[in-house]
């Protein structure tokens, strides 16, 4: 990775989305759309502990995430370096017979487009959209954050129309139902406890409407042809309860302002490059909006 491979500019229309808390809505959706890629599905059901411990699995992402995106240029090349090696040695044959690697490029940057589209869903749906120029300029932070995880410039769209027509080009044609599609779908109906001692009667009611709201976004926002191939039934009745729920949603987050709306991903970041342990010379000042 050289010098002039970018994190995310402070202040910038990457560092003002992605981690926008109405894009956290959506992470459920980018984990289905990430494991119904064949080679990803197939590392997780192999490889990953997903089904043994959610939430362990879930923290360390939002890390390794916020680290990219908010640590500073140091711990992300440093974050981005500890990826390709955890992933190199991911590889076996999936269930059709197909052998797999876990740094396949195809693979690798289908997760990042996952990652590129779900905060532009998050702003339509939940917000105002982002404004054109600032869509182009959202795009062109994102593809450096795809440069820094190791993808190379031809495996990246040139801009947003090019993005497009690439992603909605996998959904035709790569992505399929599997064991792993399963398994997301099984745990976001019933989410596990996140602490072993947190008592079933405090933990199994907010769990039921949190599943329910979960679901409701995640297959909602899905694609209706994947939807179809994935067997997801989507009814009128729940299309306008997303509706009336994004509409809550959007009333909710009018009243926060706008550097507050990414004060936990900063959060986050901040433990990550400072918890014990971390690299001293890779800790950066996240700094203001």
């Amino acid at each position: 990775m050289t010098s002039h491979i970018r994190a995310p500019r402070r202040g910038g229309a990457v560092w003002r989305y992605f981690g926008d808390a109405r894009s956290t809505l959506m992470a459920p959706q980018l984990l289905l759309l990430q494991v119904s890629h064949p080679v990803v599905g197939a590392g997780v059901a192999d490889h990953s502990t997903f089904r043994a411990e959610p939430w362990p699995r879930l923290i360390r992402t939002l890390l390794s995430l916020t680290t990219v995106v908010y640590g500073g240029q140091e711990a992300a090349t440093a974050e981005a370096r500890r990826l390709i090696w955890v992933h190199t040695p991911m590889k076996g044959t999936d269930s059709a017979g197909r052998r797999y690697h876990a740094l396949n490029p195809e693979a690798y940057h289908w997760v990042h487009a996952t990652l590129v589209k779900g905060p532009v869903d998050a702003q339509r749906l939940f917000g105002k959209g982002m404004p054109e120029e600032e869509l182009e300029e959202y795009y062109r932070g994102m593809r450096d954050v795809g440069r820094v995880w190791g993808l190379q410039d031809h495996h990246l769209p040139p801009d947003w129309p090019s993005f497009v027509e690439y992603y909605d080009e996998m959904v035709a044609q790569r992505l399929e139902h599997n064991q792993s599609v399963q398994d997301v779908l099984e745990e976001l109906a019933r989410p596990a406890k996140p602490f072993r001692r947190l008592p079933g009667l405090l933990w199994w009611p907010f769990a039921r409407v949190a599943a329910h709201y979960a679901l409701l976004v995640t297959v909602g926002t899905l694609p209706p042809e994947l939807r179809e191939r994935l067997h997801l039934n989507w009814s009128k009745r729940q299309e306008r309860a997303l509706r009336r729920f994004a509409r809550l949603v959007r009333l909710l987050t009018a009243l926060v302002p706008p550097p507050l709306r990414i004060t936990l991903s900063l959060a986050i970041a901040y433990w990550a490059t400072h918890r014990p342990g971390t690299d001293p010379a890779a800790r950066r000042p996240l700094g203001a909006w």
